[in-house]
């Protein structure tokens, strides 16, 4: 059977990509507006309540009125605001995260996408807390860059339109400066961590990709963890994922394009044991696993389709 999905919020840039995705499939009929219509409550109200699936692609506040609108019961939606990351009554949309994510994204009507930066952090670090090889009360950082499209239409516009009024030529901004970035009680949270990490975000010159990196004392863990250990416990945890893959040979140089383009999602353990010292990168690619990607994942999961149809990777 053909599923009929509506994506609300289809013109934004997320919504533009899981588009893409889609538009070429047979298991899927999507539902569109025309622009006059997807201003009409009640034709929005309608495409909602008549779909078998739903992702919103908005603004927190119209992601829950969304939300609110939603009176059919058997509607599966997935939201890739920030509204319910952390809302208990939701599935978290990372499939890879923990043994039973899929199963509760297969039975769940309402399922949250994880935020980009948070999918590269959770990634690295939720399987060392796991495993214990990190602690839960240890205190982490985590520096991270993005491309510009991560910033919607108004960042795009700034990094690419020469005469808007806020446009830049800036090669690498740091931004979140007063440590209240909203990504950061999704990291606590399903982590597992006692205490919020330090989050050191950037964005850069470059249309898309991400890197995500947190670095490591070795002689802050517990006695025997080392970056072999942390490669194994990382390996096990993704051993079989056709999205998520841990290297087996670190390059020497890893740019924020390593993974841009696709829905993959690449780990690297990067130690020297003499000083020490570990670095966990994440690269990926933030409309893709971070974005677009995961929406289309979680929704193949939601379907009961296969789980990569429709990705670039």
């Amino acid at each position: 059977m053909t599923a009929r999905v509506f994506i609300d919020g289809a013109a934004g840039t997320t919504g533009l990509e899981i588009r893409e995705r889609l538009a070429a499939r047979r298991d899927i009929s999507l539902v569109t507006l025309t622009d006059d219509r997807r201003k009409d409550a009640s034709a929005r109200a309608e495409a909602l309540n008549t779909a078998d699936a739903v992702i919103l692609c908005l603004p927190d506040d119209a992601a829950r009125e969304a939300v609110a609108l939603t009176e059919n019961p058997s509607v599966r939606i997935i939201d890739a605001s920030t509204a319910h990351r952390t809302a208990a009554d939701w599935a978290y949309g990372f499939a890879e995260l923990e043994a039973d994510a899929r199963d509760l994204l297969a039975t769940s009507t309402r399922i949250s996408n994880p935020g980009c930066y948070p999918t590269g952090f959770l990634a690295l670090v939720r399987p060392l807390i796991r495993a214990g090889l990190l602690p839960a009360d240890i205190a982490l950082s985590v520096n991270a860059v993005s491309g510009y499209s991560g910033g919607g239409k108004s960042m795009i516009t700034a990094f690419e339109d020469d005469t808007a009024s806020d446009a830049t030529d800036t090669a690498f901004r740091a931004y979140a400066l007063g440590l209240g970035h909203k990504h950061v009680p999704e990291m606590q949270k399903r982590a597992g961590l006692e205490h919020p990490p330090i989050f050191l975000p950037s964005v850069a010159r470059t249309y898309r990709g991400m890197l995500v990196e947190v670095p490591l004392h070795l002689h802050l863990l517990p006695d025997g963890v080392s970056g072999a250990a942390i490669s194994d416990v990382l390996r096990a945890s993704y051993a079989g994922s056709r999205i998520v893959t841990v290297a087996s040979e670190n390059p020497p140089v890893l740019t924020i394009e390593q993974s841009a383009g696709s829905d993959r999602l690449e780990l690297f353990v990067y130690a020297n044991e003499a000083l020490g010292q570990v670095r966990l990168i994440a690269t990926l690619d933030n409309l893709g696993k971070g974005a677009a990607g995961a929406a289309v994942q979680n929704l193949n999961i939601a379907l009961g389709l296969d789980e990569t149809e429709g990705l670039r990777l």
